[in-house]
């Protein structure tokens, strides 16, 4: 996570810079809104971190040009106001959170993950070794070649994909794959594990029998 703070308060700003960067998070920091607009224009960031008090300009203004040029980083506003009108204000503009000074550092690091986590695009891919899986398209890709797939094969290697590394059970693929009313013996599985592990045999993954317990879909390292 690459974040930008703005904070003129220098040493608050040292604190929870140093703070977030032992939370594993790549900080840079600036304390007025011009030195925020110069980075946003040349950084790749995940999520900004803005001070609404700033000595050159307020920072609703730097969010409210933000969002005015069409950007959608997440950002998460702080603040010495509590007054409802200033935080209605900040949604207004497209703030996507918010924290009143003085707040515990460990939600501001929750706040963080969450906004970022919750704003990251989603894909429909998979991806494990040389396969791609597209839920959407329900097509399935080996090393860039197109593989065909059963309705049967295709419920079964989703599975195993999203249990990836995990153990499961006959039962278990049974039970997530098979709709209400309907019936699939435990040796079908074996039959479409096995036609599933040929044509997975350039892919760089395996499903390994776990003997007693069931398969497991893994890759295969070099």
């Amino acid at each position: 996570m690459h974040i930008l703070l703005v904070e003129d308060d220098k040493i608050l700003a040292e604190g929870l810079s140093q703070m977030l960067r032992g939370n594993g998070m790549l900080v840079d920091v600036v304390h007025t809104g011009g030195d925020a607009g110069f980075v946003l224009q040349h950084q790749q960031l995940s999520a900004m971190v803005l001070d609404i008090g700033l000595p050159d300009t307020d920072g609703l203004e730097v969010l409210r040009k933000l969002r005015a040029g069409g950007s959608t980083l997440p950002v998460l506003l702080l603040t010495a106001r509590d007054a409802i009108s200033d935080r209605v204000r900040g949604f207004d503009l497209g703030a996507d959170d918010y924290l009143v000074k003085p707040f515990s550092t460990l939600e501001l690091v929750a706040r963080l993950k969450a906004l970022v986590r919750r704003t990251a695009p989603r894909t429909s891919e998979t991806r494990l070794g040389l396969l791609v899986l597209d839920s959407q398209t329900k097509r399935l890709m080996i090393n860039g070649h197109p593989v065909d797939l059963s309705v049967r094969e295709w419920n079964i290697l989703e599975y195993l994909l999203q249990q990836e590394s995990r153990v499961v059970s006959k039962q278990q693929i049974i039970d997530a794959i098979l709709p209400y009313g309907e019936d699939l013996t435990l040796n079908a599985i074996e039959v479409y594990v096995s036609r599933l592990r040929l044509k997975l045999a350039d892919a760089q993954v395996a499903i390994k029998t776990i003997r007693g317990f069931g398969y497991m879909l893994e890759e295969q390292k070099n």
